[in-house]
């Protein structure tokens, strides 16, 4: 059989340990033997000798099917991918006269994000004489944070930035 080229874990002749301890291709224990008599017991099933640790004195090796084990390993990576969840920042941005049904929507839009795991960055953005009314934007975000204090933890508490407000929100 070829050496495989890209994994590290070495198997076969790459094996340079004089001794190894032997685990048998069902998992049961057969203690330590030397590299060779490994590699022949392995030889006879038809199976490869695989280092499962290499960092035991001796070395612990098992005899397994070594293409099938790279295969079963490659689809509990790709089932524990698919199983993950990113958490993506949203933004949702608001001004400081918004009105009330505007609050209402962006609000539900905060919700939905919410309620899928990600966060929530709520920008305030300021023109012209409204930098002069901060105050005016900072009670919208304080609205917002109590509006939503049962399912949210402020991350990031209100501060300006340039001409806009940021606070960020995180689901409980």
């Amino acid at each position: 059989m070829e050496p495989p080229v890209k994994d590290d874990r070495p198997i076969n002749e790459m094996i340079k340990a004089a001794q190894v301890r032997l685990i048998g291709a069902e998992g049961e224990q057969i203690g330590v033997v030397t590299r060779d008599d490994a590699l022949d017991r392995a030889a006879n099933l038809g199976l490869d000798l695989v280092i499962v640790a290499d960092n035991a004195d001796p070395p612990v090796c098992k005899i397994m099917d070594y293409g099938k084990f790279k295969y079963e390993e490659q689809k509990k990576k790709n089932e524990a991918r698919k199983k993950q969840k990113t958490i993506d920042v949203k933004e949702i941005k608001l001004r400081p006269n918004i009105d009330a049904h505007d609050y209402d929507v962006k609000m539900r839009a905060m919700n939905k994000f919410l309620g899928e795991g990600d966060k929530v960055k709520v920008t305030m953005r300021f023109r012209g004489r409204e930098m002069a009314h901060q105050d005016l934007g900072l009670k919208v975000l304080h609205r917002v944070r109590d509006d939503l204090e049962e399912l949210t933890k402020i991350e990031q508490f209100p501060k300006m930035e340039g001409r806009q407000m940021v606070m960020v929100l995180a689901p409980k």
